[in-house]
């Protein structure tokens, strides 16, 4: 006989493992719905709630080592996903604005602090100098709100999760040199250290992460998940790394998802993965234990701590503000950006914490600080979010939609899928980039069952669930799959009749580079359905997986900008350059480069590119050069015949295949709606 075991504890805390577990979940699931009722942000329902059941209120859950290393997990993660979803191409085009905030809020409310600790609160230099890195660094507490409202692209949000590089970086050097000076150790030996540090974090992590992610991806990701665990390791190695330089973690979470952005593009599997795990899991665990560290019986602690406390919050928020004011008056924010800047510059957490933890340990802090520290992280868990998301809101509804906008982000996909097609899943991958991040409208995977003479019915049964196995992928990234079969004698004219039935923007194909004989520039199937029909065409040949792609070579033939359908081409470039985050050189093929640079200014989206001229004699030559094995070749060709039409291109396609990028695609304008073009041009 085994030993009852008592469903439920009579003795609190709660320590029965499953339960626990238990408890914390419903906690994230609860705690958000509740609070907004009340106008409060979701991640605050957490927050109060893990303060109300944690030791130091209902004592309902104790604060253990699991909870303790779940939630310091959650704080690396959330770090990890914030410099995964960073704007990179805007950083890289003006990282003046991620110095200016990142300096500017952290140096203001920096030198105002300690001056305020060592005249109002009687502190040490060394004392003042600690407290007041605490606040004048932040924690982004409030990057949820941001990323659910989708402002994370904004310019002032870019250069806020920028400047947390600059302002987390200062305050873990504040902490080293005081804790230095402590000890008698604050020598010029102690900055080159601190220094040295911080050069191999970023140089190991950066020359270390994306070569070896790029190999992986390319080679061993046959099943998803591998993918996901290696993004993990990859992550968790960096903040270990960060940990025995004499970092913090966090920091090397954040330079581990910089590392990674490029290569983890918007709307994937693999970044709906990440995100999922990250907001249904590791950051709820993280407010969870910052609510469980809170004590509300520091208000009660004598007059001391109320008094610390409101010099603390009263010089964080001044100081925040001011430079948020600052800030937004250099760079011409408006009210909207400047709201949300300040919003996300006050949220304190754990981190703030642990560097006042370590100031207790040593002597340097009263326990009347650490109190009010702990009070400060209470009230800046709840005006963080309310705050940013009062701003973000009215921001997100700022934004102007362009007319057509709304139709031309989330295309509909045609992506026919032969029988016996390789590398289904790259193709899927890439109509997954093509698509908006918040795709509505779905990807048709259609496949055309020629029939025989017998077994037609199973031959169709086979190929749906081969199709419900692709679509799978698809619910995977969160991108609505439908699956199509047609049963036609001519494969071709049953994709073009797909394409009218399912209402198609685009019709995405794979070419294997074989079949091709004679005057035939893909074989029988793609051409004739170039032929058939005057939806874009966009052909593929993918030998590396989509994400992985450093650059793009966009081949323009002279005179297609003068085609009916250029700037929707345009568009897809432009869209695939920023989805993968890849700058574009531009070649012109016999043309000047002065007239393509400007209209493609006139199409949507901002994205890197170059503009060189090129000859028609020498591309191949130039390409074979210049171009890496996971760079992408764009060609945009016309139908023959075309405006924009040239002979070169009927054999451009099987000369690409000998190239060292491994992959091209070709790009077929639509032709026959110019009034449809007009939708994808940017109005002042």
């Amino acid at each position: 006989m085994y030993p009852a075991v008592p469903l439920i504890s009579s003795r609190l805390p709660v320590e029965e493992p499953v339960l626990v577990f238990a408890l914390a979940l419903a906690v994230f699931l609860v705690a958000p719905l509740t609070v907004r009722r009340f106008g409060l942000p979701g991640i605050v329902g957490i927050v109060l709630v893990g303060m109300l059941i944690g030791p130091n209120a209902l004592g309902l859950l104790a604060l253990t080592d699991a909870i303790e290393l779940l939630g310091s997990v959650g704080l690396v993660y959330l770090l990890f996903t914030v410099g995964l979803e960073l704007d990179l191409r805007g950083f890289a085009r003006a990282p003046e604005n991620a110095a200016l905030f990142g300096l500017t809020s952290f140096g203001l409310p920096f030198v105002v602090g300690t001056a305020v600790g060592v005249a109002l609160l009687g502190l040490s230099v060394p004392a003042a100098a600690l407290l007041a890195a605490v606040f004048a660094s932040h924690t982004l507490l409030a990057y949820p709100v941001v990323n659910q409202l989708d402002v994370t692209k904004n310019r002032a949000v870019t250069a806020v999760f920028g400047g947390i590089l600059f302002t987390d970086t200062l305050a873990l050097v504040v902490l080293a040199v005081v804790m230095g000076a402590l000890d008698g150790g604050l020598t010029a030996l102690l900055f080159v250290q601190v220094f040295g540090s911080l050069v191999v974090l970023f140089a190991g992590v950066w020359f270390a992460v994306p070569p070896t992610a790029r190999w992986f991806f390319r080679n061993l990701s046959e099943e998803s998940y591998f993918e996901f665990l290696f993004v993990a390791v990859a992550l968790f190695a960096a903040a270990s790394l960060a940990e025995l330089l004499g970092l913090s973690a966090i920091l090397g979470a954040f330079v581990a998802g910089i590392a990674l952005n490029r290569l983890i593009p918007r709307g994937g599997t693999l970044m709906n993965r990440i995100e999922f795990l990250g907001n249904a899991f590791f950051i709820p665990f993280f407010l969870l234990y910052v609510g469980m560290l809170v004590d509300v019986g520091v208000i009660l602690d004598g007059w001391r701590t109320l008094e610390v406390a409101a010099v603390i919050l009263g010089t964080m928020f001044a100081t925040k503000w001011a430079a948020a004011r600052i800030v937004s008056r250099v760079q011409g924010y408006d009210a909207n950006e400047r709201g949300v800047i300040y919003g996300l510059s006050v949220g304190q957490a754990a981190a703030a914490l642990a560097i006042t933890l370590i100031g207790f340990e040593a002597g340097l802090l009263g326990a009347d600080v650490l109190n009010a520290v702990v009070l400060m992280m209470l009230v800046a868990t709840v005006v963080s979010p309310w705050w940013t998301e009062r701003a973000g809101r009215r921001l997100a509804q700022s934004d102007e939609i362009e007319p057509g906008e709304e139709e031309e982000l989330d295309p509909r996909i045609l992506l026919p899928l032969s029988t016996d097609a390789e590398r289904q899943r790259r193709l899927l991958e890439f109509a997954f980039v093509l698509k908006d991040e918040d795709a509505v409208e779905p990807v048709h995977l259609l496949t055309v069952v020629q029939p025989g003479s017998d077994r037609t019915e199973e031959r169709v049964a086979l190929v749906e669930r081969d199709l419900e196995r692709a679509a799978s992928f698809g619910g995977a990234a969160e991108v609505p799959v439908d699956v199509e079969t047609r049963v036609n004698h001519n494969v071709a004219s049953g994709i073009v009749r797909g394409s009218v039935e399912t209402r198609a923007d685009a019709i995405l194909m794979g070419w294997d580079a074989h079949g091709s004989f004679g005057r035939r520039v893909f074989g029988d199937v793609i051409d004739r359905v170039l032929r058939r029909t005057t939806l874009p065409v966009i052909v593929s040949r993918l030998g590396h997986p989509i994400n992985t792609t450093e650059r793009l070579f966009v081949v323009l033939p002279d005179g297609i900008d003068h085609h009916e359908g250029f700037y929707e081409a345009v568009h897809v470039v432009k869209r695939l350059a920023a989805k993968l985050g890849a700058p574009m050189v531009v070649l012109v093929m016999e043309g000047t480069t002065h007239q393509y640079e400007r209209l493609f200014g006139m199409v949507e989206l901002d994205v890197d590119a170059t503009f060189e001229e090129a000859l028609w004699g020498d591309l191949l030559e130039t390409l074979s050069e210049r171009a890496e094995p996971d760079d992408l070749v764009v060609a945009l060709s016309p139908r023959e015949g075309e405006v924009g039409w040239h002979s070169e291109l009927a054999e451009l396609p099987s000369r690409l295949v000998e190239l060292p990028p491994h992959s091209f695609v070709t790009i077929h304008p639509r032709h026959g709606e110019p009034e449809y073009d007009a939708r994808f041009l940017r109005f002042e």
